[in-house]
């Protein structure tokens, strides 16, 4: 009796843990680079996610969440392929946060989760070209496409009654990307590029770049470019010149960095970066606050949002593996379902695994459309008083 009894909770044990494990989430952001100030609020945000959920015990009967974190450099291509080739044969990974800028993205995507059959969840690339580049169903973004940034920041300065405009924008995919759609988007509206030119990062001295900027003229000069790098050149150069006095900053330029930077000399400027004033967002900012990071940085939201994506879809794949789980991120991101905001983690775990449907909205409003990317919304802001002020939600 003594062994029926021993076998009986042996079985009853195993049967309980059969699918518990350790699921590792790689998370690979530009943590030295020109964006480096922006990314310890991403990294903060993906894993208060993994947190959330390690602490319900809801996902795949009692699995813990590790992060893993790889430094994607945000524009070294060799290095941030490199990383991620770690985070897969090396550390083993059952999926990805990131990466963070454009270029490194696509190339992880294609040169290593394709491969290798990973999924990767961006909350920041934003490159138009994404959107129709071959994935196989492994890539998703929780930020939305710049060809949607280009609209709002011509709605914006065209609102502003700023009818002509300088551009400047760091020479990569994303830089180039989004002016493209800017200007596009502006002398549609009936606006005025004077000068649509790329700048390199990482020069010392960007007096030539502004000479041709002033020379072309406009009534504000916008500035496509990274905060931690040339784009902080260029106006640094444009104000000691007093070649401009007022700017337009896109999202790879809005952060904490940027009032440290330039403080009230940039006061009367604007710009825009993702954001909503969603129910989501609040909550967003609570649990931040009490986990001791900015949860309205940018895209740390969007980073929560992409870490909770991966393991919801896990839990209504009944599996962490990217192969079985890829089909059902668009399903928990979007309707029907009951809705699921921050800090609801462990509830919507549990609805899946009741079998019923969950309508992920998080911390950004994530609503997925075609290619797996987030529809949109927008922060704008203003600096006043040498502080980044939100005036509206796009």
């Amino acid at each position: 009796m003594k062994k029926i009894l021993l076998a009986t909770a042996a079985a009853v044990l195993f049967a309980s843990g059969a699918l518990s494990e350790e699921i590792k989430i790689g998370v690979i952001l530009g943590f030295t680079g020109p964006i480096e100030s922006l990314t310890p609020d991403m990294a903060a945000g993906a894993e208060l996610a993994m947190k959330e959920v390690t602490d319900s015990g809801k996902l795949l009967d009692g699995s813990t969440v590790t992060s893993i974190r790889a430094d994607s450099t945000c524009i070294d291509s060799s290095a941030a392929i490199a990383a991620a080739e770690r985070l897969i044969t090396s550390d083993k990974v059952n999926g990805i946060v990131g990466a963070d800028c454009s270029g490194v993205t696509g190339a992880i995507l294609q040169n290593v989760a394709r491969p290798n059959g990973m999924v990767m969840i961006s909350p920041s690339a934003t490159s138009p070209a994404l959107s129709t580049a071959e994935d196989d169903g492994l890539f998703f973004r929780t930020a939305p496409s710049d060809a949607r940034q280009g609209q709002v920041m011509s709605d914006i300065l065209m609102e502003q009654g700023i009818k002509s405009v300088a551009v400047t924008y760091t020479n990569n995919d994303y830089g180039k990307g989004l002016a493209d759609a800017f200007q596009a988007a502006y002398e549609a509206a009936g606006g005025k590029v004077t000068i649509n030119a790329a700048h390199e990062d990482g020069k010392a001295d960007y007096s030539a770049e502004v000479g041709a900027l002033a020379a072309a003229g406009g009534d504000r000069l916008v500035v496509a470019g990274y905060v931690d790098q040339g784009g902080s050149g260029i106006v640094r150069a444009a104000l000691d010149t007093g070649a401009f006095e007022t700017f337009h900053f896109p999202d790879g330029m809005i952060g904490d960095q940027l009032v440290a930077n330039f403080g009230s000399e940039i006061d009367g400027s604007s710009g825009e970066l993702p954001g909503t004033d969603s129910p989501g967002a609040a909550s967003m900012k609570t649990l931040a606050d009490a986990a001791g990071f900015n949860g309205t940085g940018a895209f740390a939201p969007e980073s929560y949002d992409a870490a909770a994506l991966i393991m919801l879809a896990m839990e209504a794949a009944g599996s962490s593996a990217p192969a079985d789980y890829k089909s059902k991120i668009m399903d928990v991101a979007n309707a029907p379902g009951v809705k699921i905001y921050p800090g609801e983690l462990g509830k919507a775990l549990g609805i899946l695994k009741d079998g019923g449907d969950v309508d992920y909205v998080g911390a950004s409003s994530v609503e997925l459309i075609g290619p797996g990317e987030s529809a949109g919304n927008y922060r704008q802001i203003e600096i006043k008083d040498g502080k980044i002020e939100t005036v509206k939600f796009r």
